[in-house]
């Protein structure tokens, strides 16, 4: 078989944190970019620069500073300890927790570009009909933009998928805790074990290409592109 057990161990787990990230993304980009697009307060840009950082800052800067902020001495590590979890490094939630942040960009600018291109039209008549903003939001917005939340998950899972960086700082190299298939892309080489790296490398080129093709399908389907690849 090409692929060993601890490489589909590493498949597996891998999928396990883009799932659980992606569905905690949707949850919590959902209401930003949807003020992020609605909003016409001066801290739209700071905001937007915040939640933006992650596409210029080299992945190994992030996963440094959350491994800070996880840590004994860090905002989030006391937190934790104070709750009684412990310390998020090296475990499953701490890979969840950075690659959220890391991916945090890719799901929220899907959703707020879709919510843009619909126009203040839609919400104005809702408002005419007396929908509530729970009603609206449902009953118009999500119709209306279901190609950018769809967008929006499909990027989230896939960025996550290809994580590296973040999750070598956060959650080093564990099997089966925090050893995923990036990370042991990179074990393979470092053993000069070309041939299991090969097969892993190519799951992961089809895994992307067959995103990329979605990704695609999705904007030539959208007014307005929800995703820009380059200038």
């Amino acid at each position: 078989m090409p692929l060993s057990e601890q490489d589909l161990a590493a498949i597996f787990l891998t999928f396990k944190v883009a799932s659980t990230t992606t569905v905690l993304l949707i949850l919590i980009a959902t209401p930003l970019a949807y003020w992020l697009a609605r909003t016409k307060s001066l801290a739209k840009g700071f905001v937007g620069a915040i939640v933006a950082l992650p596409l210029v800052l080299p992945p190994t800067v992030l996963g440094f500073y959350f491994l800070i902020a996880m840590g004994p001495d860090g905002f989030i590590g006391r937190l934790t300890s104070w709750m009684g979890i412990g310390y998020l490094p090296f475990t499953f939630w701490g890979v969840v927790i950075a690659s959220f942040f890391y991916s945090l960009p890719f799901v929220v600018q899907p959703i707020q570009n879709s919510i843009e291109g619909l126009g203040k039209k839609p919400f104005e008549v809702a408002a005419t009909l007396g929908a509530s903003p729970r009603d609206t939001f449902f009953s118009v917005i999500l119709p209306q933009t279901k190609n950018g939340f769809i967008t929006a998950a499909v990027l989230g899972f896939a960025h996550t998928v290809g994580e590296f960086g973040v999750v070598l700082m956060v959650g080093g190299n564990i099997p089966g805790v925090t050893q995923v298939v990036s990370v042991q892309i990179y074990e393979h080489v470092e053993s000069m074990n070309y041939h299991q790296a090969h097969w892993l490398s190519i799951t992961m080129i089809i895994f992307a290409f067959t995103v990329l093709t979605t990704i695609y399908w999705f904007n030539r389907r959208s007014d307005k592109p929800l995703l820009r690849f380059g200038r």
